[in-house]
């Protein structure tokens, strides 16, 4: 018997549904690129339940005629082509005729249509992609697209959706990426009775990027144009003081056609070279306009994938945009990476000044008000370093936090615990006083601090052998373990003023399913708006300036997979509250903090940072001595 089949068109209408509709967004990508061809000027979509029961798309587009209508379902069937010549410069956002066959075959579809100027509109459902009904009805002027019951006849692509607030998430990103790309085109989100947004549809992109981007957004973008030729870029890319966490605010649009490009992100990210703080990324929003035969759609069913024909006069047009925008703008992130001084300033009593008003704080920083408030003194020398401490320097009860000065930190003394132990009855007072003496006594190898380099690593002679330590990835460990071992809350600080927070639909699930965990780690967040959100606290030991990137960090973790149990999550939100906290690179650092460092290192507690990376190396003498010549 032969073994070779041929499918039923039903069944490869199916499975080419799974190469165009992956979920309910791609549904409302491929309605909403049709209501963009057909010109409309205003396109409201609607979801209910994640989409999956329920999408509807309505434009004031030009319609169909009755005739098109019947044949619109059919695969391959489009009217935006005619011949292969049309694929060596497509212009329009759909061209295959594929989305509305998938569309249909898994799901059930009402089509009204209307073209302007007729005096009644097309009624068509279908079922599976089978025509039920046809006929004559009264609607308004363009097309109303109504899809229900999406995968009913596929249960295996059924069982594969994510909930219904992920895929409610999903559908308003996917249409937003589609309405920040026609800024001409006034768009309306509906999800489950409530609007989500609405784009003005004036045609001016800076309303378009205020309207859905938020004004915290827009307020720090810097608007971009270049011309090159039959090709331009216009747009927008943010201050490098404006870095995020990550990518997630970056949108490449290519003759109004949203696009994943790796050539673009590139040469948006190389303008801000030396710029921009190390595991920031900037946010924008590309226009890339050149004629239609120089770049190429039809590379994948979704058509986020382009091929352009000249990569890298494209790539300098972007570059030399961003870099020129970047040129205009005053502050830079590169001033903020100065050194800072080590030892902070010790302040006298305040002197007698009449109280501040009431709002001070709102316009007025802390550095500010202490200048004004307080009369400045030099710093006393620091005291001797005492003997090693007997526990490990990041275990003490009377933990030092890095803005305490070594002589302002407590010690435990020797004497003290001794005295303690004689306070016991006489036949345990010894085994006591014993054991605690065993601690007290240093197991660490004789080492000589030398010093840092490059204000970022710690060198230590040990014996024959020199040793470097990173301070920055050793102190991240001290302080990871010390968060992890807690058995109680972090203890939180906070914020003298609110930060505030635009999450989109996927990272407002994510705090909703980890907000308990988040605020047992430090962090309070409460919701004051319909996307809008305020971090009230933050752990003891961040620095609260370091708040807003450190909330994107774990956002973009806690997306991206790396937290997939509950006991991962609280490990990679430890991750960045350590990196947060720990001595950064580029910082002078006391004495008295490097030994701390040192001591930790030498004694075997801290050997990898807790991303793994090791946290020391070392050079043995033989090592020196084959470097210079000494021995061959």
């Amino acid at each position: 018997m032969p073994e070779i089949n041929i499918l039923s068109p039903h069944v490869a209408d199916m499975i080419a549904a799974g190469e165009v509709v992956e979920r309910p967004a791609s549904v409302i990508k491929e309605l909403m690129e049709n209501a963009f061809d057909a010109g409309a000027h205003s396109v409201t979509v609607e979801i209910r339940d994640g989409g999956a029961t329920y999408i509807r798309v309505q434009d004031d587009g030009k319609g169909m005629a009755p005739e098109d209508a019947g044949i619109a379902f059919m695969r391959h069937a489009t009217s935006k082509l005619r011949d292969e010549t049309g694929l060596e410069a497509i212009g329009t956002m759909g061209f295959r005729g594929e989305a509305l066959a998938a569309i249909s075959a898994v799901s059930e579809v009402e089509l009204l249509t209307r073209q302007h100027g007729d005096a009644s509109g097309t009624r068509v459902t279908l079922s599976a992609g089978d025509i039920q009904d046809m006929g004559e009805t009264g609607c308004p002027e363009g097309t109303v697209m109504q899809v229900r019951s999406l995968f009913f006849n596929t249960p295996a692509r059924l069982k594969f959706l994510k909930s219904d607030r992920a895929e409610a998430s999903a559908c308003v990103q996917t249409a937003l990426r589609c309405a920040l790309g026609r800024p001409e085109v006034s768009v309306r989100l509906l999800r489950d009775g409530k609007e989500e947004f609405f784009s003005p549809g004036d045609g001016k992109a800076l309303s378009c990027v205020y309207a859905l981007l938020g004004r915290d957004t827009a307020k720090d973008f810097l608007p971009i144009e270049l011309s090159d030729g039959d090709m331009s870029v216009s747009g927008f890319v943010s201050s490098p003081s404006a870095g995020r966490g990550n990518r997630g605010m970056q949108f490449f649009y290519c003759n109004g056609r949203y696009i994943r490009s790796v050539l673009l992100q590139t040469a948006v990210e190389q303008a801000y070279k030396n710029t921009l703080l190390v595991g920031r990324y900037p946010a924008c929003v590309v226009y890339l306009k050149l004629s239609n035969a120089a770049v190429d759609v039809n590379v994948h069913p979704a058509k986020t994938e382009v091929k352009f024909s000249q990569e890298k006069r494209v790539f300098d047009l972007v570059y030399h945009a961003a870099l020129a925008a970047l040129s205009t703008e005053d502050r830079t992130a590169a001033e903020e990476e100065k050194p800072k001084p080590a030892p902070a300033p010790v302040y006298a009593a305040p002197t007698a000044r009449p109280a501040p008003r009431p709002d001070f704080y709102r316009s007025m920083s802390a550095a500010d008000f202490r200048a004004s408030n307080y009369s400045v003194r030099p710093s006393a020398p620091a005291k001797p370093v005492e003997a090693a401490m007997p526990l490990k320097a990041y275990e003490q009860p009377y933990q030092t936090r890095l803005d305490m000065t070594p002589a302002q930190a407590p010690v435990v003394k020797p004497q003290e615990s001794t005295k303690i132990a004689r306070n016991e009855p006489a036949d345990s007072g010894k085994t006591v006083e014993n054991s605690v003496q065993s601690v007290e006594k240093p197991t660490l190898p004789d080492y000589k601090l030398i010093g840092e380099a490059l204000h970022l690593y710690i060198l230590v002679e040990t014996g024959d052998e020199l040793m470097l330590i990173d301070k920055h990835a050793a102190h991240e460990r001290m302080i990871f373990d010390r968060l992890k071992q807690q058995d109680r809350s972090v203890m939180a600080q906070t914020l003298l003023e609110g930060v505030t927070l635009r999450l989109d639909g996927e990272e407002r699930e994510l705090l909703e399913q980890n907000g308990e965990l988040l605020s047992e780690l430090g962090f309070e967040i409460e919701q004051y708006g319909e996307n809008d959100y305020i971090l009230r606290t933050v752990p003891a030991d961040m620095n609260p300036s370091d708040a807003r990137a450190a909330v994107e960090e774990i956002f973009e973790k806690l997306r991206g997979g790396k937290a997939p149990d509950p006991k991962s999550a609280r490990d990679e939100i430890l991750h960045t509250v350590a990196c947060k906290a720990a001595i950064k690179a580029g910082y002078i650092t006391d004495r008295a903090e490097l030994d701390r460092i040192v001591q930790a290192v030498l004694s075997g507690d801290v050997k990898y940072c807790p991303h793994g990376r090791p946290v020391s190396a070392v050079l043995g003498r033989r090592d020196l001595d084959k470097l210079f010549k000494r021995i061959v």
